[in-house]
């Protein structure tokens, strides 16, 4: 399956699963106790948030895809299609090429503050060697060095 496919089920499902909960909250908030009426309204919160985080997140995984076409369209240089790591036989990614792979990565970064394209690459680098917090806020501010970028 491909990942857009993954997420349209993810997604389908956490949306039926919210409605699930929004539903059970309107039913409490039918009931005569001011504690059932208390938490249904508690309970029809929880949609709300879910959905936030939900579109947050799809927003988050279409800016940092469309980055990563920008770096493809760009064709950087070969050195990227080098970069690919070797892996166990489990498929996972071996270590210690990672751990040298993120520290090139992160020199690049510190030379280049600004560019979005050494911040895209730093935290693809991260998520290869296992950090994907830290992975995920180098793509955030890669994302928004673009953006500030792009507007310029």
């Amino acid at each position: 399956m491909k990942a857009r496919q993954v997420v349209v089920v993810l997604v389908v499902a956490a949306v039926f699963y919210l409605a699930l909960i929004g539903w059970r909250g309107v039913q409490l908030l039918t009931e005569d106790s001011w504690a059932a009426r208390g938490m249904g309204v508690g309970v029809l919160l929880l949609p709300v948030v879910g959905a936030a985080v939900i579109v947050r997140e799809l927003q988050f995984g279409r800016a940092a895809e469309r980055l990563g076409r920008l770096l493809s369209a760009e064709s950087v240089s070969s050195a990227d299609a080098a970069t690919r790591l070797p892996r166990r036989p489990s498929g996972r990614i071996d270590r210690a090429a990672a751990d040298v792979l993120f520290e090139t990565r992160r020199a690049e970064t510190e030379a280049a503050p600004r560019d979005w394209r050494a911040w895209y690459r730093l935290a693809a680098a991260y998520g290869d060697a296992g950090d994907t917090r830290r992975g995920r806020r180098a793509m955030r501010y890669a994302i928004a060095l673009e953006r500030a970028d792009s507007a310029a």
